[in-house]
């Protein structure tokens, strides 16, 4: 299996949004993605960039992606956060989540960002057993996520 790690480009965006439905139906959510393809790009790709990605790609199709944005933590300073890690369910098992995160975790040295951060679903057992592999990785149970929309 030929798999190339490169950073996201513009031209991934409308890839990187069906992979992000693939995810949202897997989590039983599809009609929670309200973002629409130009915000998304324009977030990603415009005048001032609010998030990042890696992509993971087989025989020129995108299959999986990381994308994450920097976050500050009064206590911490910058960290890393990743939003989603989404490899395609005809790739999971191989080894492409792990090849993703390994890209995240030199992006995270290079930026000298002081860790990465991330959310997981508890039901989410395949993304658990992935995650509890990760060297130096702990979980979280004593925070309530909260949110509103405006």
């Amino acid at each position: 299996m030929s798999i190339i790690i490169r950073k996201a480009v513009k031209d991934d965006c409308a890839r990187i949004m069906e992979l992000v439905l693939e995810l949202a139906i897997f989590e039983k959510a599809p009609n929670e993605i309200t973002v629409s393809p130009a915000h998304f790009e324009e977030s990603g790709f415009g005048k001032n960039p609010v998030w990042w990605a890696f992509v993971a790609e087989k025989e020129g199709l995108v299959e999986a992606f990381a994308l994450y944005y920097i976050r500050y933590s009064t206590w911490k300073g910058q960290r890393m956060y990743l939003e989603d890690l989404v490899v395609t369910e005809n790739l999971r098992g191989q080894g492409v989540g792990k090849l993703l995160f390994d890209k995240l975790i030199e992006e995270a040295t290079e930026k000298n960002l002081n860790g990465i951060a991330w959310q997981v679903l508890d039901w989410n057992e395949p993304a658990i057993k992935f995650y509890k592999k990760l060297k130096g990785i702990s979980f979280d149970n004593g925070w309530i996520n909260c949110s509103m929309p405006v």
